[in-house]
Order: C-alpha cells, then sequence, then structure tokens
C-alpha cells in the first residue's frame, strides 16, 4: 500500500517509531502479508540450519579442522545476540525498508563471495552477516504478521514469528545430503543465495506500509555497540571452542575469556554513567526480571538434548541426515503444534503455565531418551522428540511476550534492553547447552570406558569368548593368527568405546529430564506462591468488609 495514496488514521499510528503503520487491509491483502510472513518466519534460522547441521563435512570441503569451523556457529549466535542493539535504533532512524535492504542485500553478496572463494574467512563473514539478518527477519516476520492478524490476535504474531525460528534446523536436515554436498558444496552455497535472494524479492514486492523515523543514534552508542558484540564474540568462541580444544588445554580460551568480561564490564561503567543509555542496566538488575531470563536460560540449556544428545547418538551409530528425514519430519511437525497451541492457549495468566507444560514436556522426551541402547534408532524417537519439538514452541513465544508485558509497564525505551537479554538468552544459552551437555558427555564417557574395562578383564571367560568369536568372522579374511586376534581385540575395543557413548548419553538425557522438571516445579512454585499471597492480601479487606 503506497502511502501517497493513502492518508493514515491516528489509530493506525504505532506505538514507537522505526515500527509500521497498521492500516486496514481487505482480506486478499491481509493474506498476502500472512503468508510473506510465515515465509520469513521459516527462512529466519535455515541457512545457519544449513551450515550447522553439516559442519563436520563441511571443514573438509574448505581444508580445515572441524575445531575451526565451530567458529561459523559461534559467529552466527554471537551476532544474532547482540543485532538488536543496532537494529532497532537502525529501523527508529532509517526505516525498514532501507534497513532490511542493506543487510539483506550484504548477506547475498557475502554468499556470492564465499561461492566464488570458499574459504574459512568468506564463510565467516557469510555467517555473521546471516546473524544480522536472522534477527531482521525475526522482527519483519512479526510486522508482516501483524498486519494481517486482528488487533486482539497480535500477539500472535510474535509467537508465530519467533516458534518459526526453530524450525530451521530440521527443515535444513531434511535437505538431501548428495544436493547440498554436489561439487564442494556448491548446493549448499546457491541455496544460501537464493534464500537470501528469495527474501529480498519478497519483501521488494510485499513492501510493508511506511514507519516514522527519528534520530536516535548518538555517538557513543557505537562504543557500546563495539564492545558489547566483541564481548559476546569472546564469549561465544569459548563456548564454540571450548569442547573441540578442551577447556584447560588451552590457554588462549582462559584470555579470550578475560577479555569477554573487561568489555562486559566496560560497557557496564559506560552505560551507568550516560544519560540515555541503550541498555537500562538498573531494570536489567531486577528481580523479577533475572528470574524471567534464568527461566528461559534453563529452558534453553535443556533444549540441548535435541540439538546435542539425540543426534549425536543417532550419528554415533553411524547414521546421517539422510537416514533421519523421517524424524526430523516428525519434529517440524510436533513444532507447527507447539506454535498453534500456543497461539490457542495465550493469555497473559497461562504464560506461567505454558512455560510449566513445555518445561515438563522436554523432560519427558529427555527420561524417555535415557532409556537408549546401542541399538537405539529414530524410530526409538520419534515420540520424544517429538515432545521436545512441541515444548520448545510451545515455550519460546510465550516467555517472550511475557517479557514485552513487562516492557509495557515500563515504557518503550526498554525495548533494546529486552530483546537484546533475551536474545542473548537464547542464543548463548543454546550455544553453553550444547558445550556443557558435550563436556558432560565426554567425561562421562571416559568414565564409563574405565568401568567397562574394569569389569571385562582379558581374563574373563567372556571376554575370551568374544574374542574367539572376533578371529572366527575375521578367519577368511585375514590368515594371519596374530593379526587376527589384534584385529578382534580392536573390535571389542570399539564395543565397549560405543557401549560408554550410549551410556554417557543416557546420563546427559537424565540430566536435561532433572533440570527441565526442576525448572517446572520452579515454576509452578512461584505460581502457588502468587496465589496464596494473593489470598493472605485479601483476606484483611474481607475482615474489614
Amino acid at each position: 500500500m503506497a502511502s501517497a495514496e493513502y492518508v493514515f488514521k491516528a489509530d493506525e499510528k504505532p506505538a514507537m517509531a522505526g515500527s509500521p503503520y497498521k492500516p486496514k487491509l481487505s482480506p486478499a491483502r491481509r493474506a498476502i502479508y500472512f503468508v510473506v510472513g510465515l515465509f520469513l518466519g521459516t527462512c529466519t534460522t535455515l541457512c545457519n540450519g544449513l551450515v550447522a547441521s553439516n559442519l563436520g563435512v563441511i571443514s573438509g570441503s574448505i581444508g580445515e579442522y572441524t575445531a575451526q569451523v565451530s567458529w561459523l556457529v559461534a559467529v552466527f549466535l554471537a551476532i544474532n545476540a547482540s543485532a538488536n542493539l543496532t537494529l532497532v535504533k537502525a529501523r527508529m532512524q532509517f526505516g525498514i525498508p532501507l534497513v532490511t535492504a542493506s543487510i539483506v542485500g550484504t548477506y547475498i553478496a557475502a554468499c556470492v563471495l564465499q561461492l566464488l572463494w570458499p574459504t574459512l574467512t568468506t564463510a565467516v563473514i557469510a555467517t555473521a552477516i546471516n546473524g544480522l539478518m536472522c534477527a531482521t527477519l525475526i522482527a519483519l516476520s512479526t510486522y508482516y504478521l501483524m498486519q494481517a492478524l486482528a488487533p486482539s490476535a497480535q500477539p500472535m504474531a510474535l509467537i508465530i514469528s519467533v516458534g518459526l525460528t526453530q524450525i530451521g534446523s530440521p527443515v535444513a536436515r531434511m535437505i538431501p545430503v548428495e544436493f547440498l554436498a554436489s561439487e564442494h558444496w556448491l548446493g549448499l552455497h546457491l541455496l544460501n543465495l537464493g534464500i537470501g535472494m528469495a527474501v529480498l524479492g519478497v519483501t521488494l514486492a510485499v513492501p510493508l506500509p511506511r514507519s516514522d523515523r527519528a534520530s536516535v543514534f548518538s555517538a557513543s552508542d557505537a562504543v557500546v555497540i563495539v564492545l558489547l558484540v566483541s564481548s559476546f564474540l569472546l564469549f561465544a568462541g569459548v563456548l564454540g571452542l571450548g569442547r573441540s580444544y578442551w577447556w584447560t588445554d588451552a590457554p588462549f580460551l582462559g584470555w579470550m575469556l578475560v577479555a569477554a568480561i573487561s568489555l562486559l564490564v566496560t560497557v557496564v561503567f559506560i552505560e551507568r554513567r550516560r544519560r540515555q543509555p541503550l541498555l537500562q542496566l538498573e531494570w536489567l538488575g531486577s528481580f523479577d526480571l533475572m528470574r524471567f531470563v534464568a527461566i528461559a536460560l534453563l529452558v534453553r540449556l535443556s533444549l540441548a538434548e535435541q540439538t546435542f544428545g539425540s543426534v549425536g547418538l543417532l550419528s554415533m551409530g553411524g547414521l546421517n541426515n539422510d537416514q533421519l528425514r523421517v524424524l526430523f519430519a516428525c519434529v517440524l511437525v510436533s513444532m507447527l503444534a507447539g506454535i498453534v497451541v500456543a497461539c490457542l492457549t495465550l493469555s497473559p495468566k497461562r504464560i506461567p503455565w505454558q512455560v510449566m507444560v513445555a518445561a515438563l514436556f522436554i523432560a519427558t522426551g529427555a527420561y524417555l531418551d535415557s532409556q537408549s541402547t546401542s541399538l537405539t534408532r529414530a524410530p526409538q524417537l520419534y515420540l520424544s522428540q517429538c515432545l521436545i519439538g512441541f515444548g520448545a514452541t510451545l515455550f519460546i513465544g510465550p516467555a517472550l511476550i511475557f517479557g514485552f508485558l513487562k516492557l509495557f509497564a515500563k515504557g518503550p525505551q526498554y525495548m533494546i534492553t529486552l530483546v537484546v537479554l533475551y536474545g542473548a538468552s537464547q542464543s548463548i544459552g543454546s550455544l553453553a547447552g550444547s558445550a556443557v551437555m558435550g563436556s558432560y558427555e565426554f567425561i562421562r564417557t571416559q568414565s564409563h570406558i574405565a568401568s567397562l574395562a574394569d569389569s571385562a578383564p582379558i581374563t574373563n571367560p567372556l571376554v575370551v569368548a568374544r574374542l574367539g568369536i572376533g578371529e572366527a568372522l575375521l578367519s577368511s579374511h585375514i590368515a594371519d593368527p596374530e593379526q587376527r586376534q589384534k584385529q578382534s581385540s580392536k573390535l571389542l575395543g570399539k564395543a565397549l568405546q560405543q557401549q560408554a557413548s550410549v551410556l554417557a548419553f543416557n546420563d546427559v538425557f537424565r540430566i536435561v529430564s532433572v533440570l527441565a522438571f526442576g525448572t517446572a516445579m520452579y515454576v509452578f512454585y512461584l505460581q502457588m506462591s502468587a496465589f496464596f499471597l494473593s489470598r493472605i492480601r485479601r483476606e484483611p479487606e474481607n475482615v474489614n468488609d
């Protein structure tokens, strides 16, 4: 709708600069906005999902070690977590079309550069811009959906757009590896490029109504943004690389952590002395907000069960993405169901109960996975992973709505604080979840290997019989008896390693189950405490009456 052809009414004006006007639209136009909003939400994390789900094999195509390529996920999550430091004010000052076209256009250029020169450097550049584009698309998806929905249903726009960010990983894992890996991963680069071009084309073809602009940037904002983004990058680097290089074996990880904390302290020092800070630190330190962030972080840590645990267990069994399509299709359907249920049951009073139920679904799914064996394959995980996928999208949207309810009570100047805090809890929390769970799995694997080795000495008759079976199976391939014995011992060692890994993953699943269940019980405790306190406060009034 061109602004020159339409005079916006007072009730169509947005609550703050940088948000689009909301004119009355025809049903057909609203349907178009709704479809575009769904498309943008689906594209939000798809590019990163394609990279993250194929990280191990991508490293070989660009001639780097897997540990070095781990920077890609860390950079994406760090930039995505801190992007709204810039984007909220950028939309206010420059408008949505210019900001969107600039970021998506830059991503397209980075994809072309990576296509022509596939190195780790160009991959990091493209990934960093993708992190910025992801944050842009979340806001865009929300704005498009808000244009399509009635005023009373507009909170659903946020639930849908944020919920759709979760489906990038299962959708990416359903795309055939043969297509992505063709011609040294040309398929992957072309698909990422195509997604960027499709997003740019759709937003230009179906533009949002105009928004008001305001001059909001200051010179000191740039200093805070650079320092905080650098801090997030260092934190993400430590979490992303710690498991690969191991925490205590790489001194540079310690220096990175010291630098990250120093930069964060510097940001706090600067912000506390500014008249118009980017981050409202007095609200940031409030108990109510910290409790909200703690719950969001705990649930996000629990969701590492799906991104690291179940995928790691099946990958250890020799399965790749092509053999897990049905599993991820089931997860995708369950996530979409979670979004629908979150929308249908949404109300301010129900949000804590939605979060509690989501945590219980995650706890149940993780507990079911903790019964895995070395024979466990994808069909045995359909139910558990669907429960976790459903819980993920049932949680993430209502949790952000709860934060916005707190924001409305404070004022629009707290917007950046909320979105950065929530983004950090989800992005950095996701990275921390994989790092903590992965490290715990490694430690428990070593412990189980030692335990299994102690319980099965070479003199054990069962071990001797197993070695004999191995030698008999190898007799048709290896003539030398000594070599057969060595190879049989290696096969037994691999079997012990696999069994130890399964037991370690089960330990991880139990920890996740306890963590998610504890989160649910904490939310229940808060609800019951609030209920009884309200009853106690009402009793004196009833006595006076």
